[in-house]
């Protein structure tokens, strides 16, 4: 069974053992003669997930997702508009151009000008670059609840989703427990947490940096968390932690970083998968310093949720 999984291009075998710093995600291989999957196998793992987590939705419809404004694109919504410097000669409407033109001169003294043309308006497709944040601290498998699996799940479909509905797109992927570091699609089965405190503030530092870095005006940050923040790095390199409560300290620290992101108009959606009522409040605040988004949900539904966000998010957000 394992040969024909090798034969196949599923397996392969590793003939030496991976070296990992601290904060990378490994494939969790050792020793000589250990197996890993391929990439081909792990693409088979996240078109597997889209299809568990995304699949209802995706029968909906094929094809890039449209937004509610008109400009260039491939999508006719079966307006007309007059000719505007700049518009490609195959988008104008000759049937409707040449209306015009009787109506303007007369069958008599028949011309078409300029004035007279018109195109069919088209829907734009906005572009869209989206930073998913995942949570790995000790707490995401704590109280006999595995949090991790449903959350890296939901990660891979996204990516699977984006990378092959919306090429445009530009998905990026970070954890964060006591520090923040990205990680690539393909490490996501291997994801693991870690006995991390949670440092939020860490996570956004990051996502920001990233998205800044993007070209498409429009940008969004989501995040998968279920516990509190409880972590700063100092700037003498010491971590400053609070597990017992909500640290004022902390809590303002992310409540800026909040606020840093909507000056660049960097929406971001907190997917909350506690229940805890003072760390609801907590997210509302934190949301509203934003002016973005809260879902206060488990973990049942959450991709679902991730994926009707995102195609909204594309629609509106468009500049």
């Amino acid at each position: 069974f394992i040969e024909d999984l090798k034969a196949k291009g599923f397996l392969r075998e590793e003939l030496e053992q991976g070296e990992g710093g601290e904060g990378e995600v490994g494939e969790g291989t050792q020793g000589k003669g250990s197996l890993s999957i391929t990439a081909k196998m792990e693409r088979i793992i996240r078109q597997r997930a889209l299809e568990q987590i995304f699949g209802k939705i995706k029968r909906s419809g094929t094809g890039n997702h449209r937004t509610g404004k008109s400009g260039l694109g491939d999508e006719h919504t079966g307006d007309f508009r007059e000719y505007r410097y700049g518009d490609s000669l195959d988008r104008i409407s000759m049937t409707e151009s040449l209306k015009n033109a009787q109506v303007n001169h007369g069958l008599d003294g028949f011309s078409l000008t300029e004035d007279d043309l018109v195109v069919e308006d088209t829907h734009h497709k906005a572009q869209m670059s989206t930073v998913l944040m995942i949570d790995i601290s000790h707490s995401m498998i704590l109280y006999g609840e595995d949090r991790i699996t449903p959350a890296k799940k939901v990660a891979m479909a996204l990516a699977e989703l984006i990378t092959t509905r919306y090429p445009k797109d530009t998905l990026d992927i970070l954890v964060f427990g006591n520090d923040a570091w990205p990680i690539p699609i393909k490490d996501l089965p291997y994801l693991k947490v870690g006995p991390y405190h949670t440092n939020t503030v860490a996570g956004l530092q990051l996502a920001m940096d990233m998205l800044r870095r993007k070209k498409n005006t429009n940008k969004q940050i989501f995040m998968i968390t279920d516990g509190k923040p409880s972590c700063l790095r100092m700037p003498d390199g010491n971590y400053y932690k609070n597990s017992v409560g909500l640290d004022d300290f902390i809590v303002e620290k992310c409540y800026n970083m909040a606020r840093q992101a909507r000056k660049l108009h960097i929406p971001i959606t907190t997917f909350m998968i506690a229940q805890d009522p003072y760390l609801k409040q907590f997210v509302r605040h934190f949301t509203e310093a934003n002016k973005g988004k809260a879902l206060f949900t488990g973990l049942q539904g959450l991709g679902e949720m991730i994926f009707e966000d995102y195609e909204k998010n594309r629609k509106k957000r468009l500049r």
